[in-house]
């Protein structure tokens, strides 16, 4: 990477005096004498030489004269003294300006998160623009105004959860989905995307992978972020640049969790997104009060629930077994062309029923 030297601030701006003390030392002249030689008293000199006192014109031609030395270079220096004065100043007042813009915002910024992630680095002058990019704010005072744009959430009660951070992370996803291209979104093709994407999960090979390459040929955005710390979001399903979008955290790394979660955000998408471009929905959890009176949450289970599993045929399934063996399990998850973690998984959750499988749950 190049510098352009002209853009470089220095420390401190160096006074011609002090080019002028160390070429009186060179020469082994001394002050007092070289100030009766060009006409100064020897306290006007001191002052030149300790820079409270500047080099004009007819200094820098006694000077000149009096060294051998062209005056157009003493000129110069005191040029370029005052040009790197002026630029020190700048430099502080933005760092002034920087420091009081960051002690209003920093309240409303998840500074660690942010810091682990490398998107800021502790210096304000750097970090406010890119805080202002990633959070899509024009200037501080609209900060806390920003954290009510997100109104849609599947709060824990159980669950600590550090809004800050959940804040930062549903940026940072919004940010990189904006980076994203996928082909044209169509809501009638519903059935043939949750085919494709239940034939993948089924193999769970690459998992995934393959379903963002499916998504995106559907116009849906995926984009898997690893949570926050003291943040148990699971989801986020908003509007990107007029196409669908959908962030994971992958909590947990296990296929049915990400079956669940993916076919629950595919349900707002497909529900509720298409019907309101403004709205977007976040998944931390669903034992509140909030979740459970909320209308778009329990039709979104239902659609995972029943896109993933035949309603009929999971109410038969349960009636007519007491005792799911892995034969059983696979046998049903084969008739429903889904991978038998998530069979066994509903089990789990709905019946409270743990049956004892080999079948590995792990996401791969």
């Amino acid at each position: 990477m190049s510098i352009n030297v002209k853009n470089l601030v220095p420390a401190y701006a160096i006074h011609p005096g002090e080019m002028l003390h160390d070429e009186l030392i060179a020469r082994e002249i001394k002050q007092s004498d070289f100030a009766k030689l060009i006409g100064y008293k020897p306290t006007q000199l001191n002052e030149v030489i300790k820079g409270k006192r500047d080099i004009n014109a007819d200094l820098a031609l006694l000077i000149g004269k009096a060294l051998d030395i062209n005056p157009e270079f003493w000129m110069g220096l005191q040029a370029q003294h005052d040009l790197d004065k002026v630029k020190i100043e700048e430099k502080t007042k933005l760092r002034l300006e920087s420091i009081s813009v960051w002690n209003m915002c920093k309240n409303f910024i998840a500074v660690s998160y942010l810091k682990k992630k490398g998107i800021i680095s502790g210096d304000p002058i750097e970090d406010i623009p890119k805080i202002k990019n990633l959070y899509q704010v024009n200037n501080v005072e609209q900060f806390p105004s920003a954290y009510a744009s997100s109104g849609h959430f599947r709060k824990s009660a159980k669950l600590e959860t550090n809004t800050l951070n959940l804040f930062a992370w549903t940026k940072i996803v919004a940010q990189k989905a904006q980076e994203i291209e996928v082909k044209k979104f169509n809501n009638e093709k519903k059935e043939e995307l949750i085919s494709k994407l239940k034939e993948v999960l089924k193999e769970n090979k690459k998992t995934t992978f393959k379903v963002e390459s499916i998504l995106s040929d559907y116009g849906i955005k995926l984009i898997i972020e690893e949570r926050p710390d003291k943040c148990a979001i699971d989801a986020y399903s908003f509007w990107s640049n007029g196409k669908p979008a959908i962030g994971m955290t992958l909590r947990h790394k296990r296929i049915d969790n990400f079956a669940f979660n993916l076919f629950h955000e595919l349900g707002h998408v497909h529900l509720h997104l298409v019907n309101n471009p403004t709205i977007d929905f976040i998944d931390i959890g669903k034992d509140s009060a909030d979740y459970k009176n909320s209308k778009e949450e329990k039709e979104a289970d239902h659609f995972a629930t029943e896109n993933l599993i035949n309603k009929n045929d999971w109410n038969n399934f349960i009636k007519t077994n007491h005792i799911f063996t892995d034969i059983k399990i696979k046998q049903f998850a084969s008739q429903q062309n889904i991978h038998p973690a998530v069979v066994s998984g509903r089990i789990g959750y709905e019946l409270c029923v743990f049956p004892k499988t080999t079948i590995s749950k792990d996401l791969n």
